[in-house]
């Protein structure tokens, strides 16, 4: 499927609501449970989504927009969630992420994108040149890679307790 960005904002509007009706009042062992060391929980995915709202996807956009491949994009931490979630509850981290999902929405909106704006070129830091049609695809898939990565955390959580069922449960696998 070519990206299309009307298609692209049916997702992104939608990736705040599935989480807070898959998350919100949960208690603690389902909102922190991981897969092991180093891995992270649903918690921290949301906290990972709050960052990427607000340096990540529509700063780099204006960076791909305003200066093109004479400015790369500025590194992104992607681990700052740690420290700039901590204190704050599941329920906080939804709110907090809906807004600024709001506000990325109504900046990109405030963009007035063209098909000739999607082929516009900035540079990654890592990857060289990237355009901006690549940029907002990767939001996309950036936002269901971490909805599935939420609903696989939590099945895990269960693996020993399905039993033999386990053999049919893909996500466990």
């Amino acid at each position: 499927m070519q990206f299309d960005l009307d298609s692209a904002l049916q997702i992104l509007e939608r990736t705040p609501k599935t989480l807070n009706a898959l998350l919100r009042g949960l208690p603690e062992n389902w909102a922190r449970a991981t897969e092991g060391p180093d891995t992270w929980s649903a918690y921290d995915v949301v906290g990972h989504l709050i960052h990427g709202e607000e340096t990540d996807w529509i700063p780099r956009a204006r960076v791909i927009l305003n200066h093109g491949e004479s400015r790369p994009f500025p590194p992104f931490d992607r681990f700052a969630q740690f420290e700039a979630s901590r204190g704050k509850s599941l329920n906080q981290l939804l709110d907090q992420f809906a807004a600024a999902r709001a506000r990325s929405l109504g900046e990109l909106a405030g963009l007035k994108l063209t098909p000739d704006s999607l082929g516009k070129e900035g540079r990654h830091p890592e990857f060289g040149a990237v355009t901006l049609g690549q940029l907002l695809s990767t939001w996309v898939v950036h936002d269901l890679d971490h909805v599935v990565q939420v609903s696989r955390v939590m099945a895990k959580a269960y693996t020993d307790e399905v039993g033999p069922w386990r053999a049919y449960l893909r996500v466990l696998k």
